[in-house]
């Protein structure tokens, strides 16, 4: 992946589903307000694209895509999100922080049968995070806590998948640069000490 030379800092928080990624999310945009710093929050799948409509779509299981095709419209939604959205305001020296990037690709497309390094070529002409955040909860917990939800079940949110999710998300920061693990089976203001502390590090 590409080296960003911006003004501004991209921040990706990464996490299996039911880990808290948003609740984190949350308090890291609110902690860079508090530090003065122009915020642009954003996730993937995007809802503004073509590509992150019909991923939507496969999520909910309203269609039914192959893996490979439904990696390669992630890969489509990435360029129009980077394009569109991250870069404009990293030229502006705003933060950018987004829920999944493209280390989801990889975590998910692997628990779907598709092959680590193949995943990771089609992405390679796409930026590398200034900081990349994965909170990690095991499987067996997030899986309670999306059942908790009450909320129909997604395409991804079965305990053998996330398993295996997991796996390269423990791999990651041996494949990329800028990328911690914070444990978050803890409480939400415990787990977002550790975050501040890395981001820290960028202001």
């Amino acid at each position: 992946m590409i080296k960003s030379d911006y003004a501004g800092k991209f921040v990706v928080v990464e996490g299996l589903d039911g880990s808290g990624k948003s609740a984190q999310v949350n308090l890291l945009i609110d902690f860079l307000i508090q530090q003065g710093k122009e915020v642009v929050e954003t996730r993937e799948p995007t809802i503004e694209s073509r590509a992150g409509q019909k991923i939507k779509q496969a999520l909910r299981k309203e269609i039914s895509l192959e893996p490979l095709e439904l990696q390669k419209l992630y890969v489509q939604d990435r360029k129009e999100h980077l394009e569109n959205k991250v870069i404009p305001a990293l030229k502006d020296g705003k933060f950018v922080v987004s829920s999944r990037y493209a280390f989801s690709t990889f975590a998910y497309g692997y628990s779907d049968g598709l092959n680590v390094d193949s995943l990771v070529e089609m992405n390679k002409e796409f930026l590398l995070p200034d900081l990349t955040i994965i909170v990690d909860v095991p499987p067996e917990a997030c899986i309670k806590r999306i059942e908790g939800r009450g909320e129909p079940e997604e395409l991804f949110e079965k305990l053998e998948k996330l398993k295996k999710v997991n796996e390269i998300y423990k791999k990651t920061p041996t494949m990329f640069e800028n990328v911690v693990i914070i444990n978050g089976e803890r409480a939400i203001p415990e787990v977002f000490e550790d975050i501040k502390k890395e981001i820290n590090k960028l202001l």
